[in-house]
């Protein structure tokens, strides 16, 4: 796994002109199946990707924290929401909380997390490759490439089984 995630960088850099392209086309002309195709996709991958083996979205980017996920794991912890969020969150450009520092405090050696049963929203529905309305996070799925082996892996394959003229060349 450490060899696929020290290639990922630099092969989700090569093919992202390639995807944003891609997505594009896409999102103009939208197959009515696609989330399904996306989901069948999802499943196959996963079917292969160990996420314990790998624990690269804990350790390298920060979910974002909603007022619901602050209270549910600030009551796990048994502390106050403010102090929840003093000792771990703080705002990003956008005004959302997210962690102070990457990687997550939560995250074990073993890649296993401590609040795993009260994680943020965001954890649970990551890489949101298997979410209704694919379409809509195209800019996050092409982010998540660099990330997330299964999610360039999802792509990869999202472009075979769904050939769709990009620039003067077919995908195939």
């Amino acid at each position: 796994m450490q060899e696929k995630l020290d290639k990922l960088p630099q092969l989700a850099a090569e093919k992202k002109n390639e995807n944003k392209k891609y997505f594009q086309i896409l999102k103009k002309r939208t197959p009515k199946n696609l989330d399904v195709v996306v989901h069948t996709i999802h499943n196959r991958v996963f079917e292969y990707t160990d996420c314990l083996a790998c624990g690269n979205c804990c350790r390298t980017t920060s979910p974002i924290f909603t007022d619901k996920d602050i209270r549910r794991i600030a009551k796990h912890l048994r502390i106050k929401e403010h102090e929840f969020i003093s000792q771990y969150l703080e705002r990003d450009e956008d005004s959302f909380w997210v962690l102070q520092e990457i990687p997550c405090a939560f995250l074990g050696d073993d890649n296993y997390c401590f609040i795993y049963d009260v994680r943020p929203k965001a954890c649970d529905e990551y890489p949101h490759t298997n979410r209704r309305k694919f379409i809509q996070l195209a800019d996050l799925t092409i982010k998540n490439t660099e990330i997330c082996p299964a999610v360039y892996d999802i792509v990869e394959e999202l472009k075979k089984e769904l050939k769709i003229q990009v620039g003067r060349k077919e995908r195939s």
